[in-house]
């Protein structure tokens, strides 16, 4: 069985190839088409790039491309407005099928739901760019610790209350937003439904993200991510390239779900005041980051484990800037802590959102809190901790191995 394509260099012609009778398995768009109507892939259809240069722009207000099932995007440039979803499914479907992304860059949101009737489905990423997006008024939005997650730029959320609807994953090769110009909302998004449906892949990888969730400062209740695992299960997570956020309660990295293994080859940075670089609430065998964690923000903690637990955690450095930005604190058991170059803070006293809650904070550079039990804690390059009246150790809970090289400094308290 051959299969059919069709080349198209208008708006005319390419509405009419997706919506004509007998659709062709595969469209091609030659060069950049404006002023383009949201349409619609029917199921088992393709949309791809002719050549260098190949994109559509929307309609002002319209969506883009809507999947059905069965659907490929490749080697295309896509634009909505912002806050416009570039790319995004139908939910009247029963079944995703396979929908493949590949070698695409948009300007707006892409946003990939199972919801209404969809039951089941595959979903493919092997290179996307959002340049600019603005989800921050998508929704329903996952609760949960006293807090609500804003969707991301990229956002794949089984909303399913059904646990027995899964949806599978593996993603590759995105980025999102620009230094100096973030994507509002979170920057990627990966979430099943609490007690419902489930999203399981096989890889998460990013590249550059810079993400600013746009939360009003002082805001108890909402937090977004710069990556985020939320109720969902991954083998590998991989960032490849640097992920920063810039707003109030903008976490960095955050975790709900499980991972396997989360690595990080490039710095994690938080330059809002809550945001912290890496907080777990799930579960990881695994966390290994080889590149610094820097936070600038009051109350912008470097690392955190409020629950779940990591069996090993691998860092480079850790570095804080400001009050009540705590270096290292984690309240619940869990496997070995290494940092290879140090823990250091520059901060004092002041309030920081935990768990839905402002509290005020020490910035502690380690912080071990009751409840808390490691079978080690291994710092090589010292801890310190700079902050006018701050301990540069705390421990409350239980530690079987406890090794610092480089000393403990608390230059606000004299020295430990």
């Amino acid at each position: 069985m051959t299969s059919s394509v069709i080349t198209v260099t208008s708006v005319e012609e390419l509405v009419a190839a997706l919506t004509g009778t007998g659709a062709a398995d595969e469209v091609r768009v030659e060069g950049t088409l404006t002023g383009v109507p949201g349409v619609t892939l029917p199921p088992g259809t393709a949309l791809a790039g002719a050549g260098p240069g190949a994109g559509l722009v929307f309609a002002e207000g319209a969506d883009g491309v809507r999947l059905t099932r069965d659907n490929g995007l490749a080697g295309l440039r896509l634009e909505t407005s912002v806050a416009s979803r570039a790319v995004h499914n139908d939910t009247g479907q029963d079944a995703l099928g396979t929908l493949a992304v590949r070698d695409v860059v948009t300007v707006g949101r892409v946003e990939i739901l199972a919801a209404d009737a969809v039951r089941s489905g595959h979903v493919i990423v092997d290179g996307l760019d959002i340049e600019a997006a603005d989800a921050r008024d998508g929704t329903p939005r996952p609760c949960g610790y006293g807090v609500e997650v804003r969707h991301g730029a990229f956002t794949l959320y089984n909303r399913q209350p059904d646990p027995g609807v899964l949806i599978t994953c593996d993603l590759t090769g995105l980025s999102a937003g620009r230094e100096g110009a973030p994507v509002r909302g979170g920057g990627i998004f990966v979430s099943g439904a609490e007690g419902g449906g489930r999203v399981t892949g096989t890889r998460l990888h990013t590249g550059t993200v810079h993400a600013d969730g746009g939360i009003p400062p002082g805001t108890p209740d909402q937090i977004t991510g710069g990556v985020f695992v939320v109720r969902a299960a991954v083998t590998e997570v991989v960032n490849h390239g640097p992920v920063t956020t810039y707003g109030p309660n903008d976490m960095v990295l955050d975790l709900w779900g499980e991972v396997g293994a989360w690595t990080a080859h490039a710095p994690i940075t938080s330059r809002g005041p809550s945001g912290i670089g890496f907080v777990n609430f799930g579960v990881i065998d695994r966390l290994t980051v080889t590149a610094p964690i820097e936070t600038f923000g009051a109350g912008a903690r470097g690392f955190n484990i409020y629950d779940g637990t990591v069996n090993t955690a691998e860092f480079d450095r850790i570095v804080t800037h400001a009050d009540a930005s705590v270096g290292v604190q984690i309240s619940k058991p869990f496997g070995t802590l290494t940092v290879r170059h140090g823990i250091e803070t520059h901060g004092g006293t002041g309030p920081s959102l935990v768990k839905g809650e402002i509290r005020t904070l020490p910035a502690t550079a380690l912080s071990l809190r009751p409840g808390s039990r490691a079978a080690a804690v291994r710092v090589d390059g010292g801890i310190i901790a700079h902050g006018e009246g701050v301990a540069a150790v705390e421990i409350l809970g239980t530690v079987e191995e406890l090794t610092v090289t480089g000393g403990i400094h608390a230059h606000g308290v004299g020295e430990e």
